[in-house]
This record gives C-alpha cells, structure tokens and sequence, in this order.
C-alpha cells in the first residue's frame, strides 16, 4: 500500500511532539516495559531530538499536510546506534530504530514509507546493509520487516536490562 505521506527530516520544532508520540506507542504495547520499568529508555524517548546531535542521525517524519503521522531514528553508522550487543561494531551499514506511527494513521503504509526511506538511505550512503532491532511485543512489525527481506540475525540479539532484543539485518544488492 502506498502511503498517503512524504517522509522528510523532523523539523526541531516537532522533536516534543515526536518523542510524546513515541512514548504513547511504546508504552501501549502489551508486553513492552513500562516507563516506571525503564525510565531511562523513555527519558530518552521524550527528549528524541537529542539524537540528531549525533554524526549522521536523521529524525525521519512521516508527514501528511505537516501533520506527523510517524516517525523513526535512521543511523548512517552503526557507531551511533547506540544499542546493546555486537550492532555498533558492524561496518557499512546503518540502521534504524525506535519507529513509531500514529495510532490514528496505522494501517496506511506510514511504517512502510519510514522503512522504505531509511533503505533507500542506506544505499545512497553507500552501505551494504540495513540492521534493526525488535522484541517479541512488537512482532506484528516482524513481518513487515521480512517482507522487506530483513532476516533474524540471532548474533545481533542482546538484553535490554530485562527485556530480549532480537537482531534483523538487510543485504543491500
């Protein structure tokens, strides 16, 4: 489905609204740990903007009339990832994390057209893969992912203070 959306770089003035509408997903999520369980993780939700400040991190926003629909956080190198495990020691790839949809917009390709755009990215930086992580309260976005061709990379996998993180990587040809 295409969506009815452009994704561009969030403008600053949408960082606070971009990371209240990160945590209202991430905390709906059943399963996911709440803010009292990983305060820090939601502290650095509601401050997203901050991660701009790293080389090469773009906040992408799904956008329709101005009005954000979604969101994610695209790495050009791994090295700004800044996740647990083996990921920020892998070369020539970027990632993606932490996207998020409008509860209201979900169903209408706006996770699609984040992910489409943070590869498409990854190959206009010249990378030769794409690596992401997820958990099993997110596995509805599992299979959007695979259907990109994201496979499960268990080496990637790591522990998130209580909570598993599973690897997922995407050659780029």
């Amino acid at each position: 489905m295409t969506a009815p959306c452009r994704v561009r770089d969030a403008k600053p003035s949408e960082f606070a609204h971009i990371g209240q509408l990160m945590i209202a997903v991430y905390s709906a999520l059943a399963g996911f740990p709440s803010p009292s369980e990983q305060p820090k993780y939601y502290e650095m939700l509601a401050n997203i903007g901050k991660i701009t400040e790293r080389p090469g991190t773009r906040l992408l926003a799904a956008v329709e009339d101005d009005a954000v629909l979604g969101a994610v956080v695209y790495f050009a190198d791994m090295a700004q990832y800044g996740s647990g495990g083996t990921a920020t020691q892998e070369r020539r790839a970027s990632g993606f994390r932490l996207l998020a949809v409008d509860p209201a917009a979900q169903g209408r390709g706006v996770g699609a057209a984040l992910i489409e755009r943070c590869i498409a990215q990854a190959r206009e930086d010249g990378n030769g893969q794409v690596i992401i992580h997820s958990t099993a309260a997110m596995r509805t976005a599992w299979s959007m992912y695979e259907r990109r061709g994201f496979v499960r990379s268990s080496d990637l996998d790591f522990m998130q203070e209580a909570l598993q993180v599973y690897g997922f990587r995407l050659a780029l040809g």
